[in-house]
């Protein structure tokens, strides 16, 4: 296991989240514009927390722009505490990204709450933010957590953390 990074006032260490992993309610503002075009606002998202990881955010689909959004054919996967996921490409005038999206239809009991919810990469999209701040796509391309000033690391997805 990793040294945990200082935590310094204000934040919070990711290696204090517990595992398996909590989901609560959250009244912070995200935004996901991409070309000018807002793809999601809200204040009503809920976050998973997990030991090492950085905040995966799930947004409702009512402040979600779903006309942007379609059925992803290229990926599927299964998450040991969530259950089946399926993924969602994003459509911006010509500009298609490919599942950057993914959400759980029939969760597991403990995480039922993130049904028809989604959560986004942060990467693909020109802004992602959290309470106005940029957020930093988590390491590592597979997981999807949102990295902002307020959290301690390190974080799962850099390399040698296959294991954590």
């Amino acid at each position: 296991m990793p040294i945990p990074d200082p935590v310094l006032p204000g934040q919070e260490s990711v290696w204090d989240y517990p595992r398996p992993p909590a989901l609560e309610a959250s009244t912070r503002r995200l935004r996901i514009v991409h070309r000018g075009v807002v793809i999601a606002d809200t204040t009503a998202a809920l976050r998973t927390l997990e030991t090492s990881h950085p905040p995966t955010w799930y947004l409702p689909p009512a402040d979600i722009a779903m006309a942007l959004l379609e059925p992803s054919p290229q990926r599927g996967s299964v998450c040991e505490w969530k259950g089946r996921a399926v993924y969602w490409d994003v459509v911006v005038g010509a500009e298609r990204l490919a599942a950057v999206g993914w959400s759980y239809p029939q969760p597991t009991p403990r995480f039922a709450a993130l049904r028809d919810h989604i959560a986004f990469y942060a990467a693909p999209f020109d802004e992602v933010t959290v309470d106005g701040e940029q957020v930093r796509p988590q390491p590592g391309g597979f997981y999807g957590g949102w990295i902002t000033s307020d959290l301690a690391g390190p974080f799962k997805g850099v390399p040698g953390s296959q294991f954590w």
